[in-house]
């Protein structure tokens, strides 16, 4: 059943892209220089890193840079939030959802971060409002409504197809049996296709082979995380816990790293924290003989009402970007 499903899912997305293709659909210009970063995949493959890091190269050209994301899992979806208007978070992680208001933590001072579903009808309001020059569209790839200069697409080299395999795009399934949002072949779209932690694989020979059947025309970069604050937490004997699409490529980070990590704690994506899972997971902790918890930004933000009693590290991810000044330039 769920194989037919997938088959249906798989026509069904390709019929409405032909729609957007032949112009029936309409698309719509935000009036304004426009990066969609996304995934063919759902969730996990470190796109908001990414979406951070383009914002970062348009605000350092002096752009007044607007994030547009629809902020998945926040209470009203229906609802327009201004998570922050670039110099001040007006929002909080459930109002906005736990992405943008990271997102809003790390770009202060460089970005505004709008959460809305209609992100046309967000980009009126804030070019009108902040004099937007940029905009910056959080998990765009399907949003074929927005009219974009630049495509760019996140590929996990840990899971490229979303079935947990490493190496294979082309293994993958479609939605609701696997994880693909769309038929491979739409990868054909695509401007720029980042290899997203290619660092914590061995090797990606047969990931740029198959992106290069699918695009030959797409710019390949490769793209690896460090964590920038691993001296706070080195040498300690830790515990981590996180709710994303790719645990794993957490986990991994952390191994690759040299961290000593003798328990871990996996949620789901977006998992809202209450007091009852701090106390099992320090519990769990203390059984393992940890002496401090690990967990990342995406959590760290959903946990600030709640009581720890042991020491919490948020590890710090930034990625680095091969070919750093070709990518910065097509942006």
């Amino acid at each position: 059943m769920l194989s037919l499903l997938s088959s249906i899912y798989g026509k069904a997305m390709d019929v409405r892209n032909g729609l957007y293709d032949k112009g029936v659909f309409q698309t719509h210009d935000l009036g304004a220089r426009t990066i969609s970063v996304g995934n063919i995949t759902t969730g996990g493959t470190g796109k908001t890193p990414l979406v951070a890091y383009v914002a970062e190269k348009l605000a350092e050209r002096g752009e007044t840079v607007c994030i547009l994301t629809r902020g998945y899992g926040r209470k009203d979806s229906k609802k327009r939030v201004l998570v922050s208007d670039g110099s001040t978070i007006l929002s909080d992680p459930a109002n906005s959802g736990d992405e943008p208001f990271e997102l809003a933590q790390k770009l202060l001072g460089k970005a505004i971060v709008i959460a809305d579903a209609d992100r046309v009808a967000a980009a009126e309001w804030a070019k009108r409002k902040f004099g937007v020059t940029a905009f910056v569209l959080d998990d765009g790839f399907q949003h074929r409504r927005v009219k974009r200069d630049l495509d760019i697409v996140c590929i996990d080299a840990t899971n490229p197809g979303g079935n947990t395999q490493a190496g294979s795009l082309r293994s993958g399934g479609m939605l609701p049996a696997g994880r693909l949002r769309e038929p491979l072949h739409n990868l054909g779209r695509a401007d720029i296709v980042v290899i997203t932690r290619a660092d914590l694989v061995d090797d990606i020979s047969n990931l740029r082979s198959e992106i290069s059947d699918l695009n030959s025309a797409a710019a390949v970069f490769t793209a690896m995380t460090n964590i920038v604050n691993a001296d706070e937490f080195r040498g300690k004997r830790a515990f981590a816990f996180c709710g994303l699409g790719n645990p794993e490529g957490f986990y991994e980070q952390l191994r690759r790293e040299g961290m000593d990590v003798i328990g871990m704690r996996t949620f789901v994506d977006h998992h809202q924290y209450a007091q009852k899972d701090i106390d099992a997971i320090e519990s769990e902790a203390r059984a393992c003989g940890a002496e401090a918890l690990l967990t990342t930004p995406k959590d760290d933000v959903k946990l600030s009402d709640l009581k720890f009693e042991m020491p919490r590290h948020v590890v710090g991810i930034e990625i680095e970007i091969d070919d750093a000044a070709v990518f910065a330039a097509l942006l």
